[in-house]
């Protein structure tokens, strides 16, 4: 969600979905945080002009990375190399 005022727009999370306006989606990755701020994917999304203020938004999603510098496994998803699907 972007919150205005006479700076420019702050973006703040919203994983419960629900405060009011528009909003956008990005994974909880810093990776994909950094290709929307590249892209300036943000800005579209939420229909803004001006600087966007992603500082709260980063930091969060830092926030959320595991600790234990293993990523989450997925439950139900193998890891690795997956098979080929032909069907010859």
């Amino acid at each position: 969600m972007a919150v205005g005022d006479e700076t420019g727009y702050s973006l703040r999370p919203d994983p419960g979905r629900r405060l009011p306006g528009r909003g956008a989606h990005v994974h909880p990755d810093p990776a994909c945080l950094a290709l929307a701020q590249r892209r300036r994917a943000f800005g579209r999304a939420l229909r803004v002009g001006g600087q966007l203020d992603t500082d709260v938004l980063a930091e969060y999603i830092d926030a959320s990375l595991p600790t234990s510098g293993q990523p989450d496994r997925v439950e139900g998803r193998k890891q690795g190399r997956t098979t080929n699907m032909s069907t010859r």
